[in-house]
């Protein structure tokens, strides 16, 4: 009857469907790190958990529709019915124990997917300092003395060790191939340590609105050998752009769907200058950050050799 009443109406549904996932991206099911390898499995386990209850009930509810049906005379009719212990029962077993199942797997991976704890790895870790800016991400390489907008390159197999800040409203950082994101708020740093598993290029975005440009907030992350990251340092350390503090503050600046920009050089420890400028703005106590730096570097060293024992 509802075919030939509207075949126009039915014929559009797989159309439809198509449009409302035509903008997803598969990319968490498909990462490209470790982390992120272990974020899909717990998506998947907790959703299959979920579903041991959403299932039954639908069907149930369509099994009841059925059964109890006004044209069925044969269903049993008993207005005054009120209770049933194997239905307590089961309502009642059958959730605690998914919430108790789910509770352990979430303290587990919490504990193991800790975006400050250090990946354990023999290689020695790139450290990568994030600053999200309007409407742009700016990327400074200490070890390596450059600078990039909008494009980092790493080594695949090798930890990366993100600090992140923000001199802008608060923002997420977030690269969806290799897992996890963390918040940039302004006068405070935040850490995630990534791996990639294989050579890819990705696409990072900020996962938190950000106002006009950010749509636009987005950046490269590419994957390579070593041999191709050494390179393309050395290629970086050839531009003649350099980021000193006057070029800085012109790119702090609001821009929207900014171009990718290298620099060959910048000021030193520009990260710590751009967290410290929000210093006076928060109340208490000032920060000995060389204290606090020497703190958060024991930290990790336990983290690792904690990790390593396991």
């Amino acid at each position: 009857m509802i075919k030939n009443r509207y075949p126009r109406l039915l014929g559009l549904v797989p159309l439809l469907g198509t449009l409302l996932l035509g903008g997803c991206n598969m990319t968490l099911l498909n990462p490209t790190g470790q982390v992120g390898l272990e974020q899909r499995n717990l998506i998947i386990t907790a959703t299959l958990l979920m579903l041991l209850v959403v299932i039954p009930v639908i069907v149930m509810t369509f099994l009841f529709a059925w059964k109890y049906r006004a044209s069925n005379t044969n269903a049993t009719y008993t207005p005054k019915w009120n209770h049933s212990t194997k239905i307590e029962i089961a309502v009642w077993t059958v959730p605690i124990l998914i919430i108790i199942a789910l509770g352990y797997i979430t303290y587990k991976s919490t504990h193991q997917l800790d975006p400050y704890r250090p990946l354990d790895s023999d290689v020695k870790p790139v450290t990568i300092e994030v600053v999200a800016l309007d409407w742009k991400w700016l990327f400074i390489y200490p070890e390596q003395g450059i600078a990039t907008v909008n494009k980092i390159v790493f080594p695949a197999h090798t930890p990366i060790n993100f600090k992140v800040t923000s001199d802008a409203v608060m923002n997420s950082f977030f690269i969806p191939g290799l897992g996890g994101q963390i918040y940039a708020m302004a006068g405070m740093q935040t850490k995630l340590h990534l791996i990639a598993d294989r050579n890819a290029e990705m696409e990072g975005i900020s996962a938190n609105y950000s106002g006009a440009g950010f749509t636009g907030m987005k950046f490269k992350a590419t994957a390579t050998t070593q041999e191709e990251f050494d390179a393309w340092v050395s290629e970086v350390k050839k531009a003649p752009k350099q980021l000193e503090q006057a070029e800085y503050a012109a790119l702090s600046k609001p821009s929207q769907n900014n171009p990718v920009e290298l620099y060959s050089s910048v000021t030193p420890n520009l990260f710590q200058i751009i967290v410290d400028k929000y210093e006076g703005m928060k109340p208490g106590p000032k920060l000995n950050h060389e204290k606090k730096e020497k703190e958060v570097a024991a930290t990790d060293n336990s983290h690792s050799a904690a990790g390593a024992e396991e």
